[in-house]
């Protein structure tokens, strides 16, 4: 029988230890383009209307979301969890903007008249800059997918709200949370 011998290989790191935020950017903009047109016409194909193509893409968008906050979270070992509510918006809109699209969304405002409404701005979505829409489908914005990724952030993480993406100073993410979020927020202030 022959004796066990141990390599002095060095394991190979997998794709899950690497850093989201470390390196540059590695993703092609030509291959997402044409992965991201092809989602929206497989949704196109399932869908009879505007509203129901993008109700599928933020569907899909909300799934995506919950996988992304999880990967982040097992790539960055010193990230912590937020437990507030602007600590998370702030962390949406600045610490996942620069991972996932290279740059931070342009704004973060609260609206003036509703407790729970938060607006996140983005003057050029990347997903809209290679979709042409057609006339028959002029109110078409395929940024509902990142706002569903934005909805699914939140949900997994306890935020529990309602993203809508809205034509308005280019994309506006209007983001509605549930009542019990907001009283919950505010008890943690009081404390």
């Amino acid at each position: 029988m022959n004796p066990i011998q141990i390599s002095n290989m060095r394991q190979k790191t997998s794709i899950l230890d690497k850093s989201i935020s470390k390196g540059k950017g590695e993703i092609n903009m030509n291959c997402f383009a044409l992965m991201f047109s092809e989602l929206v016409q497989y949704c196109q194909g399932k869908a009879h209307t505007v509203n129901e193509l993008q109700m599928r893409l933020s569907d899909l968008g909300q799934e995506v979301g919950m996988k992304l906050i999880d990967l982040h979270f097992l790539r960055e070992k010193n990230s912590k969890r937020e437990i507030k509510l602007l600590n998370m918006l702030l962390f949406i809109k600045s610490t996942f903007w620069k991972s996932f699209f290279g740059r931070e969304a342009d704004k973060l405002e609260h609206s003036n008249d509703d407790d729970s409404t938060y607006y996140i701005i983005e003057k050029e979505p990347l997903v809209n800059k290679f979709i042409s829409v057609p006339k028959d489908k002029g109110n078409l914005n395929c940024a509902v997918f990142v706002g569903g990724i934005i909805e699914g952030i939140l949900n997994s993480s306890g935020f529990n709200a309602k993203v809508t993406a809205h034509w308005h100073k280019g994309t506006t993410y209007m983001v509605k949370f549930e009542d019990h979020v907001i009283t919950r927020d505010k008890q943690m202030d009081e404390r």
